[in-house]
C-alpha cells in the first residue's frame, strides 16, 4: 500500500475516480483514519465518495462516525444510493438508531430500492437489532421473494427476541418451499433452542444439519452446542462435548461452558475451563471477571482476591457497563455509578419514585448480584446506579407515556435490574426492550420474552 500512496502523491492530475479508488483501498486495508483524512482533502466528492467513507467506518466498528457522516451528506442534497443505503443501515444496527433507520427505510419505499432483496435483508437485520421485532417480520412478509439469508435473519432474530417457537415454526415453513438451509440458519436454530432449554431437539437440529444438509459444522455450531447443554446446567455434558469436538476448541467455546458454571453455580467445572482460558486468551478481562464472581457469589473472598490480583499483575481492567438510549435523535450513555450527566438529579429523583411503587408490589433489592464485601446499604446504592437502570430513569422522563423504550446495555442484564425492569413495566404501563450482550428482554406488563432462562 506504500508504494500505490507514493504514486498518488506523485500524480500530477488526480480525478475523482482515483481519489474513491484511493478511499477505497484505504479502507480495505483498515486505515480508516487515514482513508478520512484524504475524504476530508478531496477537491469534490460524488456519492460514490461519500458511500465508500460511510462503509469503511461502518466495517472497522464506527457506527456514530458513520451516521454523522451520513448526516453531512444529506446536507450537500446529494441523494444516497443502493450501497449508500445498505451502509448506513448497517450503521443504524449496530449503534441502535431506530429513528434514523426508519427514516431511511422510508425514504427507501419512496425510491423503489425495497424492490432489492439485499436492502430488504438489511432492513430486517436493523430492526432486529435495534428491537423492533414486528417491524422486521413488516419487511419480511411484505418482500416478493425471500432468500436463504432473508430466513436465517428472520430465524435467527426470533430466538434472540424470545420467540424460538415462532423460530422453529419458520424454519419448517422454510423448509416446505423447498428452500435449502445453510450454516447459519442452523446457527439460528441452535440459538433459538438454546434459549428456549430445548436440549434434545438442539441435538436433533445438529443431527440433521450434518446427516440430511451435509454441512459440516463450524466452530460457531460447536459453540451453539456447548452453550446450550451449559444454560441448561448439563455442564458434564457439555465438557464432554468438548472433549469429542473434532476440531480444536477455541476460547468462545471454553467461555461459554463459563457462562454456564457461574449461572448454575459450580466452582469446580470453572476452574477447568478457565485453566483452558487463560492458555487461549490470557488477556480477556471478562473471563476473569465471572470466575471472581463465581468465587464471590460462594463467599470464597480469598480466591476472588487472587483473581482480582492476577488480573491486576496482567495490567488487565474490569470492562465498564454502559448503557446507550436514543431519545429525540440523539444517543445518551450511561455507565455504571455515573452522576455526570446534566440531568443526574432528576434521573436519581425517577428511579427512587419508581423504588417506592416497586416495593409497594413486593420487590426486595437483590443485593447478592453487588460482589463486593460491603454492608448492605452500600451494596443497594450500588444497585440503583446500574447503568441500564439510570438509563431507563432518563427515557421515563424524557419520552411520551406509552412509548417504547429501548436500551442497550455492553454486557449481561443483573438479575436484580432484570426484576425490576419486568416491575416497572407493570407499573408504567409501558414496553421495555432491553438489548444486552447475549440477546434481547422485551418487557411488557410485568414479564420478559426471556422467560426468565437467560
Amino acid at each position: 500500500m506504500s508504494n500505490v500512496l507514493l504514486l498518488f502523491d506523485k500524480m500530477g492530475q488526480r480525478d475523482i475516480v482515483t481519489w474513491n479508488t484511493m478511499i477505497t483501498q484505504l479502507v480495505k486495508t483498515g486505515d480508516v483514519d487515514l482513508a478520512y483524512k484524504m475524504f476530508v482533502e478531496m477537491p469534490e466528492r460524488n456519492v460514490r465518495s461519500w458511500t465508500a467513507m460511510i462503509s469503511g467506518f461502518v466495517q472497522c466498528g464506527k457506527p456514530k462516525e458513520a451516521i454523522s457522516l451520513f448526516t453531512k451528506m444529506e446536507e450537500t442534497c446529494l441523494k444516497p444510493n443502493e450501497v449508500t443505503v445498505v451502509a448506513i443501515l448497517a450503521a443504524c444496527a449496530d449503534s441502535g438508531f431506530l429513528d434514523l433507520g426508519s427514516k431511511i427505510h422510508e425514504s427507501s419505499d419512496n425510491n423503489g430500492f425495497t424492490r432489492n432483496t439485499h436492502i430488504c435483508n438489511t432492513l430486517i437485520d436493523m430492526y432486529i437489532k435495534c428491537g423492533c421485532l414486528e417491524a422486521a417480520l413488516d419487511v419480511f412478509e411484505g418482500m416478493k421473494e425471500q432468500t436463504v439469508v432473508t430466513y436465517s435473519a428472520m430465524i435467527q432474530g426470533l430466538a434472540i427476541h424470545g420467540q424460538g417457537e415462532k423460530s422453529l415454526k419458520l424454519f419448517f415453513e422454510m423448509i416446505q418451499t423447498g428452500m435449502k438451509p445453510n450454516g447459519i440458519t442452523f446457527i439460528g436454530l441452535l440459538n433459538a433452542c438454546s434459549h428456549m432449554g430445548l436440549t434434545n431437539e438442539g441435538l436433533g437440529f445438529f443431527t440433521t444439519m450434518t446427516n440430511d444438509y451435509e454441512i459440516v459444522p463450524a466452530i460457531e455450531h460447536y459453540g451453539c452446542m456447548v452453550d446450550l447443554f451449559s444454560r441448561a446446567g448439563l455442564l458434564h455434558e457439555a465438557h464432554d462435548f468438548i472433549k469429542e469436538m473434532p476440531i480444536k476448541p477455541n476460547a468462545a467455546i471454553w467461555g461459554a461452558l463459563l457462562g454456564g458454571c457461574k449461572v448454575h453455580k459450580n466452582i469446580e467445572m470453572a476452574e477447568v475451563a478457565m485453566r483452558h482460558l487463560q492458555e487461549l486468551d490470557p488477556f480477556n478481562d471478562g473471563y476473569y471477571v465471572v470466575l471472581a464472581n463465581i468465587y464471590s457469589e460462594a463467599k470464597r473472598w480469598e480466591d476472588a482476591a487472587r483473581v482480582r490480583k492476577l488480573m491486576k499483575n496482567r495490567g488487565l481492567n474490569k470492562t465498564r457497563a454502559w448503557s446507550s438510549i436514543a431519545v429525540k435523535g440523539m444517543v445518551h450513555e450511561f455507565v455504571a455509578g455515573d452522576d455526570s450527566h446534566s440531568l443526574s438529579m432528576e434521573i436519581f429523583e425517577k428511579w427512587n419514585e419508581l423504588l417506592v411503587q416497586m416495593r409497594l408490589k413486593g420487590y426486595v433489592p437483590n443485593t447478592s448480584v453487588i460482589l463486593l464485601d460491603v454492608d448492605e446499604m452500600e451494596k443497594e446504592k450500588f444497585l440503583s446506579r446500574h447503568s441500564e437502570k439510570l438509563a431507563l430513569a432518563f427515557g421515563l422522563i424524557n419520552t411520551r407515556p406509552g412509548e417504547t423504550i429501548r436500551i442497550f446495555k455492553n454486557l449481561r442484564v443483573c438479575e436484580d435490574c432484570h426484576a425490576s425492569f419486568k416491575l416497572i413495566s407493570e407499573i408504567v404501563g409501558r414496553e421495555i426492550v432491553v438489548r444486552d450482550r447475549n440477546r434481547f428482554h422485551c418487557f411488557k406488563n410485568g414479564t420478559c420474552s426471556c422467560s426468565d432462562y437467560w
